[in-house]
């Protein structure tokens, strides 16, 4: 009936790409398709109904139980990303593994969704930081890729990119103008990387602490 009145639908998907069932990292995925043509398969959608595609990452990685993360920091700065941004399971208050943005799944996770425009959530928890790397690339044992690997045991190591932090409290900001030049690059170049625009910056946990870009 919203599609005969040409109203518009907003479909929230659950989890995180590559949890999917099809091109997640198997068998560590849950058991439907968490991608973008999950709004076909679980609303009956067809696919030419599908307008805008916002992808939604946090500006860091994180991963609930088992399975390959490449970027994870099991180390001081991983326990400060997940005591500031409350990395904690809702229910269980099970900890959450947290990393590095990896940029290389998320090109991936753009790719498969089609996705159009980004959103970056939780910029404020990187804000005590020093410095903050993103992964640009993967080592492997045929030397160094820019793609998911049929096998993600194949990545030995992330190469990284290293940005300075901001070390600015961002979470009364909400123009663009006020954001520290550090946060502007590391958006600048998720943005290059991904050849997606990033709209919307996240600063706080507040509904409304979001920078319009």
């Amino acid at each position: 009936k919203q599609i005969e009145e040409n109203k518009k639908i907003l479909a929230e998907g659950a989890q995180g790409s590559m949890l999917d069932i099809d091109f997640g990292s198997y068998p560590f995925v849950t058991s439907s398709n968490t991608i973008a043509a999950g709004a076909c398969t679980g609303l009956g959608l067809a696919p030419q109904q599908i307008g805008d595609v916002l992808g939604v990452t946090k500006a860091y990685c994180t991963r609930v139980g088992s399975g390959p993360f490449p970027t994870e920091l099991n180390d001081l700065v991983g326990d400060e990303l997940r005591t500031q941004g409350h990395e904690f399971g809702s229910t269980t208050g099970r900890p959450r593994r947290c990393g590095w943005l990896d940029l290389v799944a998320l090109k991936f996770a753009v790719t498969i969704s089609g996705v159009n425009r980004l959103i970056v959530t939780k910029a404020d928890v990187m804000s005590t930081l020093d410095e903050i790397k993103v992964a640009v690339a993967y080592q492997t044992q045929e030397g160094e890729i820019t793609h998911i690997p049929y096998c993600l045991d194949d990545v030995k190591q992330p190469v990284y990119k290293t940005f300075k932090g901001w070390k600015k409290d961002i979470q009364n900001i909400r123009n663009k103008q006020d954001l520290p030049k550090e946060l502007l690059q590391y958006i600048a170049f998720i943005e290059e990387y991904t050849n997606v625009k990033v709209e919307i910056v996240s600063v706080g946990p507040d509904r409304n602490a979001n920078v319009y870009l």
